[in-house]
């Protein structure tokens, strides 16, 4: 029996993605679809790929980052793997906590700012 296989249609409608973008993960070695003449088929492989892109692009992660994981799995296995995702998630959460106390910041600033304009128009 063979694995099942996405089209391209298919695959961008599964992971609600433009064909631009698919085309694009595909350029940067992200994803390597079998071809078939002018089509392409992904396979199993290439869907959970998709899903941990666009799990890393969800978090902030930058896309040669992701590429850059990905291929420490195809090198070296699943515990240098998951040893990078540690050390890039530890990053990461560094810098989401930075852009949640900046946005923190805007908002109590505008609210303030609303206020005080909502008061002189009293």
């Amino acid at each position: 029996m063979s694995e099942p296989r996405l089209s391209f249609k298919e695959m961008c409608a599964e992971f609600d993605v433009t064909p631009r973008t698919l085309r694009y993960y595909e350029y940067i070695e992200l994803l390597q679809p079998d071809r078939e003449g002018r089509s392409r088929f992904y396979r199993t492989r290439e869907s959970a790929r998709m899903k941990l892109i666009l799990r890393g692009r969800k978090f902030g992660f930058q896309l040669e980052e992701i590429r850059q994981w990905l291929l420490i799995y195809e090198n070296h296995g699943s515990c240098a793997q998951t040893q990078a995702f540690i050390e890039m998630a530890d990053r990461q959460l560094i810098e989401l906590e930075k852009q949640h106390e900046q946005l923190n910041e805007a908002l109590s600033e505008l609210k303030a700012l609303r206020l005080e304009a909502v008061k002189r128009l009293a």
